[in-house]
C-alpha cells in the first residue's frame, strides 16, 4: 500500500448524545464511498410532507489540512423509497469548521415519514480538495461547447 492509497485521519469528537442515542459514522460495507450519518434525537420526530428540519448528528470534525473538504450527500435508499433527502442537496464541511455536523432533511414525499434516535439520515464523504488561483483575462480559449449550456449537449 502506497501512501496515496492509505486512509486519512479526520479526528471525529461526540459533541452531544441524546440520551446515549448516538451512533457513531460508518462505513456500511467495505466497498463504501461515504459513511453513514445518523440522527442524534431525544426522541422520534415525525417530517410532514414538504417540511424542513435540521437534523444533528451528534459529532464534529476536524479535517486534516484545507487540502480536504468533507460532503454531506443524501442516503439514496430513503430518497428513492421516501422522498426524503437534502434540502441543500449537498452539504459541503469547509477544513476550518469543526462544528457538529447538521442534516438539512425535506421530506419532498406525498407521506409523513418518521425519523427516529439513531435513523441514517445522510452520508459523508472525504474529498480532496485543489485550492485554486483564478487568474482574470480578456478571453477564454475556444471550446467544441463554448457558452452552450442548459440542454446544450442533448438530452
Amino acid at each position: 500500500m502506497n501512501s496515496e492509497e492509505r486512509p486519512v485521519t479526520v479526528k471525529c469528537r461526540r459533541v452531544r448524545d441524546a440520551g446515549g442515542a448516538l451512533t457513531e459514522p460508518r462505513y456500511a460495507t467495505p466497498g463504501s464511498a461515504g459513511m453513514d450519518l445518523a440522527a442524534c434525537l431525544d426522541q422520534p420526530v415525525v417530517l410532514a410532507p414538504g417540511d424542513i428540519l435540521k437534523v444533528g448528528t451528534g459529532i464534529a470534525i476536524q479535517l486534516p489540512s484545507q487540502d480536504y473538504a468533507a460532503l454531506v450527500f443524501p442516503r439514496s435508499g430513503n430518497a428513492a423509497r421516501h422522498g426524503i433527502t437534502l434540502v441543500n442537496a449537498v452539504g459541503l464541511i469547509d477544513s476550518d469548521y469543526t462544528g457538529e455536523i447538521f442534516c438539512p432533511v425535506i421530506n419532498l414525499g406525498n407521506n409523513p415519514y418518521l425519523i427516529s434516535p439513531g435513523d441514517r439520515i445522510a452520508q459523508l464523504v472525504i474529498v480532496p480538495i485543489t485550492v485554486a488561483r483564478l487568474e482574470f483575462v480578456s478571453e477564454l480559449d475556444a471550446s467544441e461547447r463554448g457558452d452552450g449550456g442548459f440542454g446544450s449537449t442533448g438530452r
